[in-house]
């Protein structure tokens, strides 16, 4: 599938975004963490009045390119028309956090298996492993309140993140926040990570060890 390219309409800087936010998008699709067209990777666009770039809607991860990103405002107002929407739910949510957050430059949200099995838990994301001691921390939940179509959700999630860049969104799935992509990608592979070795644990037949205190000498 191919978009017009873009690159002579924007800056340099915004280039640089797009280029690795479509990278991003790809390894989100090689790393099995893509749900069809849904779930969203969205990037602040570089000396912009909070302006972001955002996946079109209908398009799968491994397609998105540099140029087909679709570029919104905080009211969802298209800035650069590529001929894609954009997916409503996914404003809602990367607007609220773009809105609140100056140090967001980058928003990524999934819907895995495990991670949404462990938003799904009542006792959320627990200290089994090292890999969770890295997110754990830093964590926040939010509520589910149903598809997020209501822009009336978005102090609620503004609210419970505060100043938190790893999120499980109860019943819903995961999110991180980075000053750039590369942060927010690493700060989810852990995270997703830690779910996953979460969910492998307690499926098995024996009680899980319990974590102990390092040792001191």
């Amino acid at each position: 599938m191919t978009t017009k390219s873009v690159r002579e309409q924007v800056s340099e800087a915004e280039w640089k975004v797009r280029v690795d936010l479509a990278a991003a998008y790809r390894l989100v699709a090689l790393f099995g963490w893509d749900d069809l067209v849904f779930t969203h990777i969205s990037a602040r666009v570089p000396e912009s009045d909070h302006h972001f770039l955002i996946n079109p809607y209908g398009m799968l991860f491994d397609e998105i390119t540099a140029s087909s990103l679709v570029k919104i405002d905080l009211e969802a107002n298209i800035l650069l028309d590529t001929g894609w929407p954009v997916n409503p739910a996914g404003f809602t949510i990367h607007s609220a956090v773009h809105e609140a957050r100056e140090d967001a430059g980058c928003v990524m949200h999934l819907h895995t298996v495990d991670g949404t099995a462990v938003a799904s838990s009542k006792q959320g994301l627990l200290p089994l492993n090292q890999t969770a001691q890295l997110v754990i921390g830093d964590l926040a939940y939010h509520d589910y309140e149903g598809v997020a179509f209501d822009h009336d959700e978005r102090p609620r999630l503004q609210k419970d993140l505060g100043d938190h860049s790893v999120v499980l969104l109860r019943n819903h799935g995961t999110l991180t926040i980075g000053e750039t992509i590369g942060a927010a990608f690493t700060k989810m592979y852990f995270l997703e990570r830690a779910c996953s070795m979460q969910v492998r644990t307690l499926t098995r037949s024996t009680p899980a060890r319990p974590r102990s205190s390092p040792r001191t000498r």
